[in-house]
């Protein structure tokens, strides 16, 4: 029989259950103390099903066992939920992320009127110096530690907006919106795509107010960033175009609009559409002279655009020229672009299983591994499940086991 579950087979494997014949005794075994129940029974033959292509559902006794030996819920071992299951401990977790969420988009919703008071123009240059900061901070902390810091002073100036007047106000407005964005793409690298959306809204909003096109259109991409991480590559085309349509904006902005279009276009299969639009960006990158205080990935980040083009050739399964572009790319990355160089590694593992060289694969994937552990980001966890993915075939062979051994720590804290 082939396996299939490989949550459950990694799980097992980390606990030191070498066999499934073992692994069944053991549960077995721990469900009669756990349980005050010696006529508990886990059998080999159930334990091979549940690591086949149809695990089920075990039974909710069973479930809690498994919870206790494996620290981990069903629906994290490869089971297949049925519909309106909810664990035990979901709702007191789904309470506490709710109740975040709400406190940290109040920062958007913030009543008013307020008290009027005097607001100095310097406070923008302030704000600018803090956003720069921020995006530094971004690099080494990952999201989670961020969001509350940012919002909330996404909050004073939203604030201050209020009482300012004319240039000032205006903006105000302008680094308000790029807070707003800020806050939206921390959302997103934790995995939260309902509260991405609602950020990136804030920022649309916001930009549309300062009547800058440069930030409107920023805003459009930003939005195309959620539109790509849900798959949706005509939704990507759709707003990158909305972007690209204004011809005022900073070669910049269209550099950020028509890499993100090539996401879009390797979503729908369209590997000329991808490199056409990376190759006109090129184009642009010498004229970029602005003094944004946003937008700046393609001057901070080494090989920016072929970082892009190497994401879109592993999206369309070009295994080996994604596999030899990441290998010149990753030279560039320096260290102190942890997040960054994490997710990087994971594509390019992701690559090389697509091109059929899985030891490659494993030995890239190490020190992403350990990045995902300590960032928690869930766009580098998500790049890892991809490569697990990719390895399928050979979950079986050594180097499945490895990789499984490898991940074991990132799969446990997610």
């Amino acid at each position: 029989m082939s396996h299939r579950n490989d949550a459950l087979r990694a799980a097992r494997i980390k606990a030191g259950w070498r066999t499934m014949e073992a692994a069944a005794a053991a549960l077995q075994t721990y469900g009669q103390r756990f349980l005050d129940d010696p006529h508990f029974t886990v059998s080999a033959r159930t334990w091979r099903r549940w690591e086949g292509n149809a695990p089920g559902w075990p039974p909710e006794e069973t479930g809690t066992v498994l919870h206790e030996a494996l620290g981990r819920w069903p629906e994290d071992l490869g089971f297949t939920t049925p519909a309106g299951w909810i664990r035990p401990e979901a709702h007191s977790e789904e309470d506490v992320k709710r109740r975040t969420f709400v406190s940290v988009t109040a920062a958007a919703l913030m009543p008013g009127p307020v008290g009027s008071q005097h607001v100095d123009p310097a406070l923008i240059d302030y704000f600018q110096q803090q956003l720069e900061g921020h995006y530094r901070a971004d690099m080494f902390l990952g999201p989670h530690d961020l969001i509350g810091t940012v919002s909330a002073q996404y909050q004073l100036i939203d604030k201050l907006v209020r009482s300012a007047k004319g240039e000032t106000r205006r903006g105000l407005l302008r680094v308000g919106a790029a807070y707003a964005a800020l806050v939206g793409w921390l959302y997103q690298d934790a995995g939260d795509l309902g509260a991405s959306t609602f950020w990136r809204g804030i920022t649309q909003e916001i930009a549309a107010r300062s009547r800058d096109p440069h930030l409107v259109g920023y805003s459009l991409v930003n939005l195309a960033q959620v539109r790509t991480d849900l798959s949706d590559g005509h939704g990507v085309i759709d707003l990158c175009e909305a972007a690209l349509g204004d011809d005022r904006l900073f070669p910049k902005v269209r550099i950020m609009a028509m890499q993100q279009q090539a996401h879009g276009a390797s979503l729908t299969g369209d590997r000329t559409a991808v490199d056409r639009l990376i190759d006109t960006a090129y184009g642009l990158l010498s004229r970029v002279d602005d003094d944004l205080p946003w937008g700046n990935a393609c001057r901070r980040t080494p090989g920016y655009l072929e970082v892009q083009r190497a994401t879109c050739y592993g999206r369309l399964g070009l295994g080996r020229e994604a596999e030899s572009l990441w290998s010149q790319v990753l030279d560039a990355v320096p260290a102190t672009a942890r997040r960054d160089r994490g997710v990087y590694l994971a594509r390019h593992a992701t690559a090389a299983a697509g091109a059929r060289e899985p030891e490659r694969a494993v030995e890239i994937v190490r020190e992403a591994a350990v990045i995902a552990a300590e960032t928690r980001s869930a766009r580098m966890i998500r790049e890892l499940s991809t490569l697990e993915r990719a390895m399928r075939p050979w979950h079986d062979a050594p180097v499945g086991r490895d990789l499984a051994e490898i991940l074991a720590p990132v799969n446990e804290g997610s």
